[in-house]
């Protein structure tokens, strides 16, 4: 009766468990929401006079699908500045939000039992949006030794002749990972040799600490010809209601998936596209954005600190975005309260029903042994979240 497809898909784990923490505090608990990858920080205001601006000037109704030029050319600026990648407006697709990029971009590529690689642990929604595009997703495991992070060698493993994409999230969601020139320039080369595209995930570009971001399709022009760079406005411009994302890759790809998008939700919101022209025009006349980032910045080192001068519990210094990885493998097979703690679900129920705390179990990114918090949120939560979740590991059994 139904799509067998789509009644597959599972739920985002991660939107599930905020929506729940959301109930749960509007039937008054106080719980401590350290779930959703949302910054805790308004839309800066000369964004929101953007939009406004837009709404005067008559911006309200459909554009083309693929954005207003306005937006794209400015789009192209930024990715020339800050990617250090050369593209044309024709190069440039503005969807609702990153993840419609995504998916408009796997949908476009893979036939039916083609394979995409996907480095575990991975965002929740690329198993996902695979398997309603009919492919099959192949796991690359990494681990905590090696950051992370897949290499030639691992990436040779999963190869076949059915191999289509490699998805490359850097930094990473949820391990805050992030791969250096080196790394890229060998998995591009790898990927144009075997002649698998790359979907590259770079929504958390301006996010990272204590090192350099580095777009993979900026270091050839064969990897960039073979590379779909994402991006978006919704972490770097706390615009995540907007829903407003680009994408930038060859003209071919670009026109396949644009006809897609036309099929199915046409243009981004017209409002949002030219509130994101804005934030990319007058960026350089406000510090906020740096200030934001700063302060994520300061969140993730007292974080780290605390964690590690009082728990055993083991992570691994994050890079990037705004997440903490924490390793919970010593907390399984333990039981608190009569509840035996099995799992990284477990775990994340008895740490919201017994001590108010919405985490993130790892089984949602492909691995169990974690669970994942975020400090995109304020600093005395973050650190009373962390207590809370010390507080289990002290007195589980």
């Amino acid at each position: 009766m139904y799509n067998i497809k789509a009644a597959e898909v599972k739920p985002s784990i991660t939107l599930e468990l905020s929506a729940k923490a959301k109930k749960l505090k509007s039937d008054g608990k106080q719980i401590i929401n350290l779930t959703v990858g949302e910054p805790n920080f308004n839309t800066p205001d000369y964004i929101v006079k953007g939009a406004l601006e837009g709404i005067e000037k008559g911006f309200t109704k459909y554009t083309q699908t693929s954005g207003i030029i306005e937006l794209k050319e400015e789009i192209v600026k930024k990715l020339k500045s800050f990617n250090n990648i050369k593209y044309n407006s024709s190069n440039i697709l503005v969807s609702t939000g990153a993840k419609q990029c995504l998916f408009n971009a796997i949908f476009s590529i893979i036939n039916d039992g083609d394979e995409v690689i996907i480095p575990s642990p991975y965002w929740v929604s690329y198993t996902e949006m695979v398997r309603l595009s009919g492919g099959k997703s192949v796991i690359v495991d990494t681990s905590k030794e090696n950051e992370f992070k897949i290499d030639v060698k691992s990436l040779d493993e999963k190869l076949t002749n059915k191999t289509k994409i490699l998805i490359l999230n850097n930094p990473n969601n949820p391990t805050g990972s992030v791969y250096n020139e080196s790394e890229l320039k060998e998995i591009g080369n790898w990927a144009v040799k075997n002649n698998v595209i790359i979907i590259a995930d770079e929504i958390y570009e301006r996010l990272t600490y204590d090192t350099k971001h580095v777009s993979i399709a900026s270091l050839s022009e064969e990897i960039k010809n073979n590379t779909i760079t994402i991006s978006g406005f919704s972490k770097t411009y706390s615009m995540t209601g907007w829903r407003l994302g680009y994408c930038a890759a060859h003209e071919d790809i670009i026109k396949i998936m644009n006809a897609v998008q036309s099929h199915t939700t046409a243009c981004a919101n017209s409002i949002a596209q030219y509130a994101g022209y804005v934030a990319l025009r007058d960026e350089s006349k406000y510090n906020g954005i740096t200030n934001m980032i700063d302060e994520f910045n300061n969140r993730r080192k007292k974080a780290i600190d605390y964690i590690s001068k009082n728990s055993n519990l083991t992570i691994n210094s994050p890079k990037g975005a705004f997440y903490i990885f924490i390793d919970i493998e010593s907390l399984i097979g333990k039981s608190f309260n009569g509840k035996i703690l099995n799992s990284s679900i477990d775990i994340s129920e008895v740490l919201l029903d017994e001590f108010n705390i919405a985490v993130v179990p790892g089984i949602g990114f492909g691995n169990d042994d974690y669970i994942r918090i975020s400090y995109a949120a304020d600093e005395e939560l973050i650190i009373e979240g962390i207590k809370r979740i010390i507080e289990l590991e002290k007195l589980a059994k």
